[in-house]
């Protein structure tokens, strides 16, 4: 750094140069020039911030603009009368035999012959100027926009998370609600616009828990036989029917 400063104050040092004091002619003119110029202004670039940390990038900006400029003279005048003056020369001097000659004067000065229209050339003058100017902002500090970037992505990805998590507690409610109902023995309508609300709800039963069930006790036709010692029996008890 010292060392750009000492080239610096070296080039900006004093010069001594030989002047000189000749006169010379000096011509002047006289116009009009219209200068337009567009002004780019600089301007901070666009900055996302996520979470509290801000990143910048690089921005384009493109600005088109017209213009357009107007020139007259007033009064407008297209043509004025120049005087024609009267530059005849005959008398004024003598020559050596006494006869009239020209003097180099004119004889009768300032008389105006005529006056010659002349035409001016005012015009009025219009213009119309268009054009695009175009400005590139980038950051030098790459470094540092390649860390806050990293820092936005660690900063949604935290945010995606959270919101998981309370998606995770949203349907964890919404079963443990629509699974109490049903036990009993609530529920919406079918038509109800709500009814889609505990539509992917299944009540099942849970493990080791014997559900209400029952069952069949299935019915034979018995044809039993009397033993021999029955018989003995069953034809005394006959014959005292009949006695």
């Amino acid at each position: 750094m010292k060392r750009v400063l000492a080239a610096l104050l070296l080039f900006a040092g004093p010069v001594n140069a030989q002047v000189s004091s000749t006169a010379a002619p000096v011509a002047n003119s006289s116009g009009s020039v219209t200068n337009q110029a567009v002004q780019v202004v600089p301007s901070k670039t666009f900055a996302s911030v996520i979470n509290g940390v801000q990143c910048q990038g690089a921005t384009l900006h493109i600005n088109p603009f017209l213009s357009s400029t107007t020139g007259w003279s007033d009064p407008y005048e297209r043509y004025y009368n120049e005087p024609v003056y009267d530059t005849l020369d005959v008398t004024g001097a003598f020559d050596p035999e006494g006869n009239p000659v020209p003097d180099g004067r004119p004889d009768n000065p300032g008389r105006v012959l005529f006056r010659k229209p002349i035409r001016t050339g005012q015009k009025t003058n219009f213009s119309i100027n268009g054009g695009i100017t175009a400005q590139i902002s980038i950051p030098l500090d790459r470094s540092h926009i390649r860390t806050c970037r990293a820092a936005a992505e660690r900063q949604v990805a935290l945010m995606d998370a959270a919101l998981a998590d309370k998606r995770l507690n949203y349907e964890l409610a919404r079963l443990k609600t629509c699974s109490d109902l049903m036990k009993e023995g609530v529920m919406f309508h079918p038509k109800s616009p709500y009814s889609k609300i505990c539509s992917d709800v299944i009540l099942v039963n849970p493990p080791g828990v014997l559900p209400p069930h029952t069952h069949s006790i299935p019915t034979f036709s018995k044809t039993a036989e009397t033993s021999d010692a029955a018989k003995p029996t069953q034809q005394q008890l006959s014959s005292q029917a009949s006695l």
